[in-house]
């Protein structure tokens, strides 16, 4: 199975870019599944959007494992038949701990959860991710720039091994980027 994540910043173009990927397998003929984390239809996902909207280092603690137990469940949840299955966020919710316990957390994540060569990290500024989230009807704990600037360290940090792409341009432009990786990987 081809598992393939895409993860980065509120307003990096996670969701967009995952659906187009998505949709280039789909028109292969290929089974493909698309999970967003953090989800809406387990108790975990629904907990950690939750916290994600509150305030304090407890809904930060409590963000983080909900977030964890939610793509946790999304793996062991069986695919039988599937070809691809993409993943919208993996490491940004250990991103948000302070480095040195993000840096263990994800390292146990890794362990346990899948990893692959068709990581994909969408880049971009913490002043461009608040620009684009301007229009959100709520704001989450996190969408400020200095918690922006922190978790963007932060999860750079993380991708080594993973595709890291800037998304500064438009979204045509950043799926090209995104779909010479996919087929320099698939030759």
């Amino acid at each position: 199975m081809r598992f393939i994540v895409v993860d980065g910043l509120d307003g990096s173009g996670k969701t967009t870019h995952a659906e187009l990927i998505q949709r280039k397998y789909l028109e292969k003929g290929k089974k493909v599944v698309l999970r967003s984390h953090p989800s809406d239809d387990t108790k975990y996902g629904q907990k950690a959007k939750k916290a994600l909207l509150g305030r304090g280092k407890w809904n930060k603690t409590k963000a983080t494992i909900y977030y964890a137990m939610d793509v946790i469940k999304s793996v062991r949840t069986g695919y039988g038949g599937v070809e691809t299955l993409i993943f919208v966020r993996y490491l940004m919710g250990v991103a948000y701990l302070p480095l040195p316990l993000a840096k263990i957390l994800y390292w146990v994540l890794t362990a346990f959860l899948p990893t692959s060569d068709y990581m994909f990290f969408l880049d971009l500024t913490p002043e461009e991710s608040l620009h684009r989230m301007e229009d959100r009807d709520a704001e989450e704990m996190f969408e400020n720039l200095e918690d922006l600037m922190k978790v963007r360290r932060k999860a750079l940090s993380l991708t080594n091994g993973w595709h890291v792409i800037d998304t500064s341009g438009t979204i045509e432009e950043v799926h090209e980027k995104i779909n010479r990786v996919l087929e320099g990987l698939e030759d």
